[in-house]
């Protein structure tokens, strides 16, 4: 039967077709903004604690940490000999879920004074113990390592954005991997060129390293254990526990290098997407930052 259309059909149809019309022009939902954070002002390390092995905590021999042209600065030309002075510059604040991102350029001199294994060498610390839970003549914090090597004159492949582990143990590739550092898969690259480093850390599970944007490197279940860190409280390194948290800290073992650009963004919050604090990045779920 052919169907009968009336004067309410019409203006129904009407109705609908002007939604879809006015639907059109809605502009889609903005993506939710990323909240990073600038660790380092551009000014100064305020915010920032170093520890330098020999030395007390908060005591920035030689100025080895010094922030200039807005670039944080490891330097030794105030240093009469290195006497092993390995140190570590930590940000004040622990995270524990986060996405770092951070630029680095290997520049200046090299201690030749320090062993040999740190030339064109430095890294950024994570999940580390507390400086101020460190004994003076600690050398390196009980933490886990993303190692940034550049090319040296040999000429030989030398990767960055591998994994060192002072004083802990991961699991790679399935297991407990014995080794102090394992290499990523990145290319290798010049003195003098910066570089995009990237972290994501996911607590005490899966850890993954990023090399101007691409992934080189993944493992997981960082704990404390393994060797290396030496002259610790014995108390503090319980072999075994999982580093579900800890500080960042920027190193320096002898070779000048600088830092800029150092972003996380907190992959910890409220998951309540009835939340104005919601985000749907976040991974780790925290109900007390919901409002």
């Amino acid at each position: 039967m052919k169907p009968v259309i009336t004067a309410s059909r019409l203006l129904s149809c009407s109705l609908a077709l002007l939604l879809v019309g006015i639907m059109s022009f809605i502009p889609p939902k903005k993506k939710d903004k990323e909240n990073w954070i600038s660790l380092f002002n551009g000014k100064n390390i305020k915010n920032w604690t170093v520890k330098i092995h020999h030395h007390e905590v908060g005591d920035n021999y030689g100025k080895t940490f010094r922030v200039e042209d807005g670039i944080i600065k490891v330097r030794y030309d105030q240093y009469d000999k290195f006497n092993e002075r390995y140190g570590h510059l930590y940000f004040n604040t622990p995270y524990s879920y986060y996405h770092l991102k951070m630029e680095y350029r290997f520049t200046g001199i090299w201690r030749k004074d320090a062993p040999s294994y740190t030339e064109l060498n430095s890294g950024v610390m994570f999940h580390s113990q507390d400086p101020r839970t460190m004994p003076k003549e600690q050398d390196w914090p009980i933490s886990v390592e993303m190692q940034f090597l550049a090319g040296l004159a040999d000429g030989k492949p030398r990767p960055t954005g591998n994994m060192c582990s002072p004083g802990t143990d991961v699991i790679f590739e399935g297991k407990k991997d014995p080794r102090h550092c394992i290499n990523s898969t990145s290319k290798t690259y010049p003195k003098e060129e910066w570089v995009t480093a990237e972290l994501i850390v996911l607590g005490d599970s899966l850890i993954t390293h990023k090399i101007n944007g691409e992934v080189v490197l993944q493992y997981a279940k960082p704990q404390i254990g393994g060797g290396v860190a030496n002259r610790y409280d014995p108390a503090i390194k319980q072999d075994g526990k999982m580093l579900k948290e800890g500080f960042i800290a920027l190193q320096s073992e002898g070779q000048e290098i600088d830092f800029r650009n150092i972003q996380l963004l907190n992959l910890e919050g409220c998951m309540d997407p009835k939340s104005k604090s919601y985000r749907p990045y976040y991974v780790k779920d925290n109900p007390s930052k919901c409002r």
